[in-house]
């Protein structure tokens, strides 16, 4: 196919590498987690919506609402999703079986659906990262939109189908059952009093859901403290007796939950808690064990604390030249004159939340080449040249390059469509998949689109398998034979099977929020 756009690299090599090159506000060269190997496609997800996805902007200056904030929904649904674990058997944990225990009094509270909606809005459920990942990362956003800090996120929590038990602690439950209740989720002691501190700095308790606790029917919230941020005024203001906190003065005995709690140690606990960098500290570490809490045969990612993406200099340098370089899949590098292609063009990198308080700022480069047919290409890489007599920096996927394991069947970037149907004002994808074969080659694609069509509670992933049809408005080029099937706007990632010559072909996670298909108006 030369002359023509060829295989995925069309994408400006997003959905091969998304993000492939970053420059963040950081010295020197570096990678966030050495063991990231390309290609990844739930650690590059769960790095792509911590970094630049758009959940962070309903925690952004701890925002209110309910007469409460959304911070302190996101981050109740995640403790109470995660309190159904047992130690002792391994069940239970951070698993979004929340969305089947609605029903039940300790999860009473319009907060807790509305998270749910919260989270089902902004469609980020994946494949590999589904309601309980989103739950988890909402409670990351809820910690630092308020103020507070920013907790590692870890991915691969699996949705329970059903619902855990009902172990949620309770007000009006004696000292002695709340501590067993936080030891069976795997919690000390000081450890239940840390968490509970850090759990009720957002937030307050409703009138109409907890009738017992706050008596006064005028009272429709009654908060934890004076502050609406992420700090330690739940601590300072119980210590100097000025506390309003509910669970601690309030005029039901039986339900001073918090008072039976923070004072049980003495008050050794809570005095720590004086100081504001021991407050977050700790909270930070006792918050990310909660999210982190899943049933025994999960395995987490490891923890992602800063992009994945290669950083270099801040310093905006328009002299910097970024190329893409690759080999061919006869196994021989083109001479730095021959297969290479130097960036397009440059756009900022907006960054979400937490890149913003990690003081990041980025450009990413975007790459147009051409491909031999008959050679393709086998893997490729990247130089950074500052042209200031420094050597080149080579970003090469840890020496061993970013390798295209097949190119007979892909998704044809410069082919495929986003359609806008005036008549019915609907955006759905016309997907074209090319195929290095003739007409009776099949192929079928699995999308998976987190548009859930349920109106409440549980959501899902609506998973759907489609025959590709023959594509005659595209006929056959260079050897290549191109399949088309329309598919929602709102699937984000997809599984494409390939059959040709009575060989399978399979390409699997391909990520449809990072390719960029032509707009077409019908």
């Amino acid at each position: 196919m030369e002359g023509s756009q060829f295989f995925p690299m069309v994408q400006s090599l997003r959905a091969l590498y998304a993000r492939a090159i970053v420059t963040c506000a950081l010295t020197g060269y570096a990678h966030s987690l050495s063991t990231f190997q390309w290609p990844n496609p739930q650690l590059s997800y769960a790095d792509s919506q911590i970094y630049e996805g758009s959940m962070s902007i309903l925690t952004q200056g701890c925002p209110q609402r309910d007469n409460t904030t959304i911070p302190a929904q996101w981050l109740r649904i995640a403790y109470h999703d995660m309190s159904t674990h047992d130690v002792d058997d391994g069940t239970g944990g951070l698993d979004a079986s929340i969305q089947y225990e609605l029903d039940r009094p300790q999860n009473v509270g319009q907060g807790m659906i509305e998270s749910l909606n919260d989270f089902k809005a902004f469609r980020i459920a994946a494949p590999f990262f589904g309601m309980a990942d989103t739950i988890a990362l909402g409670a990351v956003f809820a910690v630092a939109g308020c103020g507070g800090p920013l907790i590692p996120f870890s991915a691969g929590r699996v949705d329970a189908t059903e619902a855990g038990p009902a172990t949620v602690p309770e007000p009006q439950q004696d000292l002695a059952s709340h501590t067993e209740a936080f030891r069976r989720q795997g919690f000390t002691p000081t450890e239940m009093i840390g968490l509970v501190a850090c759990g009720h700095t957002l937030g307050g308790v409703r009138q109409v859901d907890f009738p017992l606790v706050v008596t006064d029917t005028e009272d429709v919230v009654q908060t934890f403290d004076t502050t609406t941020n992420f700090d330690n005024a739940v601590v300072s203001e119980y210590l100097q007796n000025t506390t309003e906190n509910i669970l601690v003065v309030g005029p039901n005995v039986t339900t001073r939950s918090d008072f039976r709690i923070f004072s049980s140690d003495g008050n050794v606990t809570m005095q720590s808690f004086l100081s504001s960098d021991t407050f977050s500290e700790t909270c930070g570490t006792l918050i990310e064990r909660m999210i982190n809490t899943v049933p025994n045969g999960v395995t987490l990612t490891q923890p992602i604390s800063e992009p994945f993406d290669y950083v270099i200099n801040p310093s905006d340098n328009p002299s910097r030249t970024i190329t893409l370089l690759w080999a061919d899949r006869q196994g021989s590098s083109c001479p730095s004159t021959g297969c290479t292609s130097p960036s397009t063009s440059s756009q900022q990198v907006v960054f979400s939340l937490i890149g913003d308080i990690q003081g990041l700022t980025g450009t990413r480069y975007s790459f147009n080449a051409t491909i031999n047919a008959t050679t393709s290409l086998s893997k490729f890489w990247f130089e950074i040249n500052e042209n200031d007599g420094s050597d080149p920096v080579v970003v090469d996927n840890g020496g061993s390059g970013f390798v295209v394991e097949q190119d007979t069947m892909f998704i044809d970037n410069s082919r495929s469509e986003n359609l806008f149907l005036s008549s019915s004002f609907t955006d759905i994808r016309k997907v074209i998949v090319a195929v290095r074969g003739d007409a009776s080659s099949s192929v079928s694609i699995t999308t998976f689109d987190p548009n859930s069509p349920a109106s409440a509670p549980p959501y899902v992933l609506t998973v759907t398998t489609t025959d590709l049809q023959l594509d005659e408005s595209n006929p056959s080029e260079g050897g290549f034979t191109f399949f088309t099937a329309n598919v929602s706007e709102t699937v984000n990632f997809l599984n494409i099977v390939a059959n040709v010559d009575g060989t399978s072909y399979t390409q699997e996670n391909f990520d449809m929020t990072v390719v960029n298909f032509p707009f077409v108006t019908l």
